[in-house]
């Protein structure tokens, strides 16, 4: 009984921390290594992520420092970042690429808000899932007597309702966040 309420909780909170990692990936107009996370480039062949080929360091609170382990890549990571949606634009520097990261503009600040609030819901909608999918195992169990399946089908809404405010939660965050200047 407690492990479907145990591996439902498992599910959400993995669903928090995914969550946490889309947000982290958008620009709020200070330097954050996580702006990198997802940006592939082309490494013999091969797509590898900036992060795997490079060092990564933040100098001053408006600029990253891009710093490859082999000099090779430099081109190949200047071309990932153009194709990127991050907006910015990479500037050579010698053996290192330097990512100055200008002021957001209120449209732009605006359209982040409702990026982030789009993964949010994204967030909501898996909650959601988890919940139906907890439900219907809880249904199926024949070893359930009526009254324990209520009072599961309870505690998976309540498990349910306390992901989606922390979910709320978040996004309110990110968003003070985004609008701070």
């Amino acid at each position: 009984m407690e492990d479907i309420i145990l591996e439902t909780s498992e599910k959400m909170e993995k669903t928090i921390v995914s969550l946490r990692e889309n947000l982290n990936t958008l620009r709020t107009g200070r330097a954050n290594a996580a702006l990198l996370d997802n940006i592939e480039c082309d490494y013999y062949g091969d797509r590898i992520l900036v992060t795997q080929i490079a060092g990564i360091k933040v100098p001053e609170p408006r600029q990253l420092l891009i710093v490859p382990y082999d000099q090779n890549d430099i081109k190949s990571i200047v071309a990932a970042i153009n194709a990127s949606n991050i907006g910015i634009n990479p500037i050579i520097d010698g053996k290192q690429i330097r990512l100055v990261i200008p002021p957001l503009t209120e449209d732009r600040r605006k359209e982040l808000v409702k990026r982030s609030k789009t993964y949010g819901e994204e967030a909501k909608v898996a909650i959601r899932n988890i919940r139906r999918d907890s439900i219907d195992k809880v249904k199926k169990d024949d070893s359930y007597t009526e009254d324990t399946r209520k009072k599961e089908e309870t505690e998976i809404q309540k498990t349910t309702d306390k992901y989606i405010a922390q979910i709320d939660g978040i996004l309110k965050e990110k968003e003070v966040e985004i609008m701070s200047i």
